[in-house]
């Protein structure tokens, strides 16, 4: 179940997006497992190499803040697609890294539509810190 506020927050962000090549706007919002909050909105580049998703903006910006101890426990993704998009390869990836056990995603848009997953539903054989320790 997502928290209505969560939901609202990601839509916001979503509002704050820089997309004038795609046109499409996304907002996320990460919930960490002690409760704080970060939103991130996607920003596009005509460099398109340096856009940047709205899920990993808003996770590197909880590690700048926080620090590397961040353990995410809800992705809240707002798009204006029906069915809301899931994300991309890239950010289901950073989300692995910061994850808590049993991260939620939720997907959404202003319709009311949700799609809800685990991190692993989404990247079941992610690859992790285990892999670069012998």
């Amino acid at each position: 179940m997502i928290a209505p506020n969560l939901r609202e927050l990601a839509i916001t962000a979503m509002e704050k997006s820089y997309s004038p090549y795609s046109t499409k706007k996304v907002g996320a919002v990460i919930e960490l497992s002690d409760g704080t909050t970060f939103t991130g909105c996607n920003i596009e580049n005509s460099s398109f190499g340096g856009t940047v998703c709205a899920e990993r903006v808003a996770i590197w910006k909880a590690v700048s803040e926080i620090g590397p101890g961040v353990s995410v426990k809800t992705v809240v993704v707002a798009t204006d697609a029906n069915p809301p998009w899931v994300p991309c390869g890239i950010c289901r990836q950073v989300i692995n890294e910061f994850a808590s056990k049993n991260c939620e995603i939720h997907l959404v848009n202003k319709t009311g539509a949700v799609r809800s997953f685990t991190h692993r539903e989404l990247l079941p054989h992610g690859f992790d810190r285990s892999a670069l320790m012998d």
